[in-house]
């Protein structure tokens, strides 16, 4: 099935009568989402429950960052910058004893935030839906290296990967291993949480590496700050991040996989903390891409979300698979946006125990946290240029801050500062414009 019927509309002011009423089963349990975190994503997953089911999240944090502070749809509940993971577990544990008679459902969208949620599984599932995958997967799939050995063995395309090991990088006759892959390179964690607490001049999500002595630094950098992780380099790809996908899956807890959406990346983000997060986006169903996903989830056993990040290999077409989030992701709203809100997913399969109906989205609406003339500077494919002005003439566009939902002073303020805050990061981290507006 596809996701279609009425054209969505991502600013409405209200959720579905009916879906509403039957989150809760018709007369049981209200329904309570717990959200960790504070940034962009967060609140994109309270809107998409507000939407369905004109519920307010709660919102666990250690500060009220701009994207969920002052909103009308969530309530933060703080736990002060300095909180440890055994310390959030604790608070969600007496947060449940608080909320007597509420269905709650804990959601996470961070990496370290979902090993957190999963780890203590045994403590926080008496009292929460934890819509996640066991701990023994996670750490499996989570681990960029052994995630290329995973798809290569169900011939899935990955980039060519070298795996430098820091576990012994304490000791004194500890050495990097040789890299044999051709320059300019990609490095970085094979695991995120690994990756973390770790703190050096220069750090990135992502390097772009383009000489020997350049990757040198970086081993020696590591080592230095304590990391005892491992880094994986990787063959770089080419072409621009227009040739960038992302899929976002729902695997219910039968292990069927009811939800599959695809966008084509636009642009992303170039700041060194946020370099490779998608800006802009446009729905686009690739089928061929999407049962390579497929083939992973269900060979795997995986349940829960899942997003994904796809190059195209402009040499050959193929698609090189870089990774999947044992989560929702970050600009998860492009789903909800194109007509498939993932809540709905969730919470019939989680809370109501009901078997879903697959749906594959093939509607195309423009994703983007960006003015629009920014973006329009920096794609310079024609045919892509003239999709973004017709889908924006068409209305078919979808911020995750702009609801009219939420739309007081306060955050109409917040959203157009955030807005002009892109325009200054762009400025400075990614300074080349190469088309002028409309």
């Amino acid at each position: 099935m596809t996701a279609s019927g009425r054209t969505p509309v991502p600013d409405a002011t209200g959720p579905d009568d009916d879906a509403t009423a039957d989150a809760a089963g018709r007369g049981s349990a209200p329904l309570q989402p717990v959200i960790l975190g504070a940034d962009i994503g967060v609140y994109a997953l309270a809107r998409s429950f507000h939407e369905a089911y004109g519920v307010r999240s709660i919102v666990v944090s250690g500060a009220a960052l701009g994207p969920v502070a002052r909103s009308r749809i969530l309530d933060n509940v703080l736990l002060g910058p300095a909180a440890s993971p055994e310390d959030l577990v604790d608070r969600l544990v007496t947060l449940a004893g608080e909320l007597p008679g509420r269905r709650l459902v804990l959601l996470a969208n961070s990496d370290w935030l979902v090993r957190v949620v999963v780890r203590h599984r045994v403590r926080l599932e008496p009292h929460y839906v934890v819509p996640f995958l066991d701990e023994a997967l996670l750490d499996r799939i989570s681990d960029k290296a052994t995630f290329a050995e995973i798809c290569t063995g169900l011939g899935i395309d990955v980039p060519r990967t070298v795996v430098q090991d820091f576990s012994g990088a304490g000791e004194d006759d500890w050495r990097p291993r040789p890299v044999d892959v051709a320059y300019p390179l990609i490095a970085k964690a094979a695991s995120s949480a690994d990756y973390q607490d770790v703190h050096f001049p220069g750090k990135k999500k992502v390097f772009e590496i383009s000489t020997s002595a350049e990757l040198d630094a970086l081993w020696t950098a590591l080592a230095g700050a304590g990391f005892r992780g491992r880094f994986v380099v990787q063959e770089l790809i080419p072409g621009d991040d227009t040739q960038m996908r992302s899929i976002t899956a729902y695997v219910d807890s039968r292990g069927e996989l009811t939800l599959m959406c695809s966008a084509h990346v636009l642009l992303e983000e170039h700041t060194p903390s946020g370099l490779g997060n998608p800006a802009a986006m446009i729905t686009q169903r690739v089928d061929a891409m999407l049962e390579q996903a497929r083939r992973f989830l269900t060979s795997t056993g995986y349940v829960g979300f899942a997003n994904f990040d796809v190059k195209v290999d402009p040499r050959d077409g193929s698609f090189r698979f870089f990774e999947v989030n044992p989560r929702i992701g970050r600009n998860n709203y492009y789903v909800t946006a194109a007509g498939a809100n993932p809540m709905r997913f969730l919470v019939e399969d989680r809370v109501q125990g009901r078997a879903v109906e697959p749906v594959v989205v093939d509607r195309e609406i423009l994703y983007s946290i960006l003015p629009h003339r920014l973006l329009l500077r920096y794609v310079l494919d024609p045919a892509l240029r003239a999709r973004v002005r017709t889908l924006v003439r068409a209305g078919a566009v979808a911020h995750p801050l702009r609801y009219r939902g939420d739309g007081s002073v306060a955050r109409r303020a917040y959203v157009l500062a955030a807005m002009l805050n892109q325009v200054r990061k762009f400025r400075t981290y990614y300074p080349e414009p190469t088309q002028t507006g409309f």
